[in-house]
């Protein structure tokens, strides 16, 4: 008898649990079936003749924008031009752009860029393209209005916390050549090292750089600026931060399958010996930049100096489709050593300086951060 009624326990829960799925099913059924009737509606009542393809394009884009600021359609032109990106040369205004409560928020311009050329800032929300007003376009949308041929003129109006009127900048389109390292020596004893992006060979670069500002016998400090570094490509991070620590957990990522949560690691081998270092960071650092400082203040091996970061700290991954285009969706999150998440928090500087320009340039004295490390560094 008791085995009897176990049997029909377990019957009941799977018929239950069957009743559920279906129903849940069913919803998603009914909702693709509204959907359907919602576009027939829009293509024989709306006022203005419709773009179906186009109308498709921004209903797929406007589901992965739900999820996220980071999660977007990519058309087959756009995934196009997004490959060329990390490669080191592509046509445009040189910013990284995000979204943030529904409008186009600057995440960074990149050094020496026509965005960074005619004064556009980290933090600025891009109001208006042209004639356009950008509130309530997706971020892919506002991304296609920014595009243009080589050569030709934009209008950029934007919000700028403290500034009570918009800002209007025009902007010439360029090809934008990426050189991620920058380096210099200062005060004869400090190595200076500029880092404004995580290409396929910033890694590389940066080593060599140390290598060749090693060999002066004054060197007794490192500064690594990351200011108004977007961010980039994770490995880089990982081989730019195994470059300062001889061991220890660099970061780590969790993803909804627990078997694809990763974890990176030091190996041995410090390429600086170990020498004092001071890592440069503001709001328009953001993603890799962070883990990187975020691995580097974990392991106390680096004084982080400038602002709070931006605090994006989810990775995407680039999943190509059928059509070409691609999708770009938020998979898993990033934590650094001491099991912090970045998202939406940002790295923390161990001492605040607030920057009084935004010309991030070797040995100038508007730029209140670089000057404090290297007074810092000199006693």
């Amino acid at each position: 008898m008791k085995k009897f009624k176990l049997i029909i326990f377990f019957l009941i829960i799977h018929i239950s649990f069957f009743q559920i799925s279906h129903s849940v099913e069913n919803e998603i059924y009914k909702k693709i079936d509204l959907f359907g009737e919602v576009l027939e509606k829009i293509n024989k009542e709306y006022v203005d003749e419709i773009n179906q393809s186009e109308s498709m394009d921004s209903a797929i884009n406007g589901l992965l924008q739900s999820l996220d600021p980071y999660s977007a359609y990519m058309t087959p032109e756009i995934f196009e031009e997004m490959q060329t990106e990390t490669s080191g040369e592509f046509g445009g205004l040189g910013i990284e752009v995000g979204m943030e409560a529904g409008v186009v928020k600057v995440i960074t311009p990149m050094d020496g860029t026509p965005a960074d050329k005619a004064g556009i800032k980290a933090g600025d929300y891009i109001v208006k393209i042209n004639d356009t007003q950008v509130q309530g376009k997706s971020l892919s949308e506002a991304v296609d209005l920014m595009r243009g041929p080589v050569g030709s003129s934009i209008e950029l109006t934007v919000r700028r916390r403290g500034e009570k009127k918009a800002l209007t900048f025009n902007i010439t389109r360029e090809i934008i050549e990426v050189q991620s390292v920058k380096s210099d020596l200062l005060d004869n004893n400090i190595g200076y090292i500029r880092l404004t992006s995580f290409n396929d060979n910033s890694g590389e670069q940066i080593e060599d750089k140390i290598k060749e500002l090693n060999k002066n016998d004054n060197l007794n400090a490192y500064i690594l600026d990351l200011r108004n570094n977007p961010g980039g490509l994770l490995s880089q991070a990982i081989k730019i931060s195994d470059f300062f620590l001889d061991n220890g957990e660099i970061v780590s990522t969790k993803s909804r399958k627990a078997s694809e949560n990763r974890k990176w690691f030091a190996k041995k081998g410090d390429i600086t010996d170990g020498k004092t270092l001071v890592v440069l960071i503001n709001y328009g650092s953001a993603s890799a930049s962070e883990i990187v400082a975020g691995a580097l203040k974990d392991h106390k091996r680096a004084i982080i100096l400038g602002e709070r970061s931006y605090g994006k700290g989810s990775v995407q991954s680039i999943i190509p489709l059928k059509n070409r285009g691609a999708i770009r969706l938020t998979v898993a999150k990033y934590y650094l050593p001491s099991g912090k998440s970045i998202s939406e928090v940002g790295v923390t500087p161990d001492i605040e300086v607030v920057e009084d320009s935004d010309e991030f340039r070797i040995k100038t004295e508007t730029d209140n951060q670089l000057s404090y490390a290297i007074k810092l560094l000199n006693g």
